[in-house]
């Protein structure tokens, strides 16, 4: 029976124990901070379970839109959101905790070091030292919020976005320093439940990693409801009174009740032991591995946020199960990066996936194009949905669907049409003559397909 330690219970370890466990081997996961890791305790499920509730604060605001009014004043008990948020994570933690050991999967509690490919050295909370022998090791220990000299977090007044929950007010005046996607999530969410914000970007727009004209149009809407976005880099922040003062690199400073720090992630990979034992790593600290999760060592893999691969949880959960595939001897295909799908969750929600506007800019592939504003679409209409598009590329002759972008409230869930589309190669044709509910926001996307369709007979 081949011996599988994996180091990290995040989504990257545990999906990788299921599999290993599935397929017959001996699973030992070696987890520091909870089953479900950072993404399940502190980041992903908390996140995502805060914005839901700033989810239903917009709708409240969108209600006039479709003839409904409020009474009075809608006000967020920000206690019982914060309670919830954390009773949700420690549910998912319990129940996926559950879930291993159902399957049989051993799960020790501690702080692992890697001593050799086939030995991992583990020092529980109580100082108490053992050793877990491998055949098999798969880091998966993840990566923790980045820290700017100047501006480190205190958990009261300058945050990082796992200090959230721990408020018991909403902040008056949030600034948030960091415009990439967990900027843009939290800035929006807070202003939807009532904090004045302002985002601090360093960047020409919101969401610089993003399709530019989903982007322009979040910014345009986060303007219109009164976010304050302020071009800047940020030097440090300082505590002042009952508030903080963001000071920029150009000399001027923004005032708030609350500095919100959303800078990046380094990874957790430091004072381990990988070095020592042949492990290579990039300059930045992140683990290097190929598609099938190998590192530099034989018997030694690496997936999830440690490996800077992409920093999305779905991702991380591939890359493991891929590392035992392959390590157990199972077919397997290699990470595909161009078939994942990503998803901002905003109002409105940005997810994409495939192909790029900035690669059709730059000429790294010939692309036809055709963005369909979700205005026109009859449900769109019903709902009182403004803002949004569906944008699809394809390529020239063939037809096959390359990528695509949509914005709209439920983009996360309407973006799995095109991940077929791109996961399978299907054409433009083959997506025009598939049936889509009427009416339905998924119609845009069969829509976008027949305009595709046209214009390719055209050509």
């Amino acid at each position: 029976m081949t011996r599988i330690a994996i180091i990290g219970g995040g989504p990257a370890g545990y999906e990788a124990a299921l599999v290993a466990d599935q397929l017959g081997a001996e699973v030992t996961l070696i987890d520091r901070d909870g089953v479900g890791g950072q993404c399940v305790l502190s980041d992903c499920v908390p996140s995502k379970t805060f914005i839901a509730t700033s989810e239903a604060m917009m709708a409240f605001s969108h209600a006039d839109r479709v003839g409904v009014r409020t009474v009075g004043e809608v006000v967020t008990a920000v206690d019982e959101v914060n309670a919830r948020v954390k009773a949700l994570a420690l549910a998912q933690s319990a129940d996926i905790t559950r879930r291993l050991a159902h399957e049989g999967v051993t799960v020790l509690s501690g702080t692992a070091c890697l001593k050799s490919a086939h030995l991992v050295e583990v020092q529980s909370p109580d100082g108490h030292v053992a050793e877990v022998e491998a055949d098999v090791v798969l880091l998966a220990t993840g990566a923790r919020p980045r820290v700017v000299p100047g501006a480190e977090p205190d958990g009261e007044r300058i945050l990082d976005w796992r200090q959230l929950y721990d408020l018991e007010e909403l902040p008056t005046h949030l600034v948030v320093i960091g415009s990439g996607v967990t900027g843009a999530e939290f800035a929006n969410a807070y202003l939807a439940v009532g904090s004045h914000v302002t985002l601090v970007s360093s960047r020409e727009r919101v969401l610089p990693g993003e399709d530019v004209d989903a982007a322009e149009l979040l910014q345009t809407v986060f303007e219109r409801r009164g976010m304050n976005v302020r071009r800047g880099r940020a030097a440090r922040v300082e505590r002042r009174g009952d508030g903080v003062v963001v000071h920029l690199t150009d000399g001027t400073t923004v005032q708030g009740s609350h500095a919100l720090m959303t800078v990046g992630s380094v990874p957790n990979t430091a004072g381990m032991g990988l070095e020592e034992a042949g492990v290579a790593l990039t300059e930045q600290g992140f683990v290097q591995v190929d598609r099938v999760s190998r590192t530099t060592v034989p018997g030694v893999y690496a997936a999830g946020d440690c490996t800077g691969v992409l920093m999305l949880a779905s991702v991380a959960a591939m890359q493991g199960r891929i590392a035992m595939w392959h390590a157990l001897g199972e077919a397997v295909a290699p990470l595909r990066l161009k078939t994942v799908s990503a998803n901002v969750f905003t109002d409105p929600q940005v997810a994409s996936v495939g192909v790029t506007q900035t690669q059709v800019e730059a000429g790294e592939v010939m692309t036809q194009t055709v963005t369909l504003p979700l205005a026109t679409n009859a449900r769109a209409k019903m709902q009182g949905i403004t803002d949004g598009f569906v944008k699809l590329f394809c390529r020239p002759g063939s037809g096959t669907i390359l990528g695509g972008v949509v914005v709209a409230p439920n983009a996360s869930e309407l973006i799995m049409t095109i991940s077929l589309a791109v996961q399978h190669a299907l054409t433009a044709d083959q997506v025009a003559h598939t049936f889509a509910i009427y009416p339905s926001l998924s119609g845009s996307v069969t829509e976008a397909a027949r305009q595709l369709m046209l214009h390719d007979h055209e050509g």
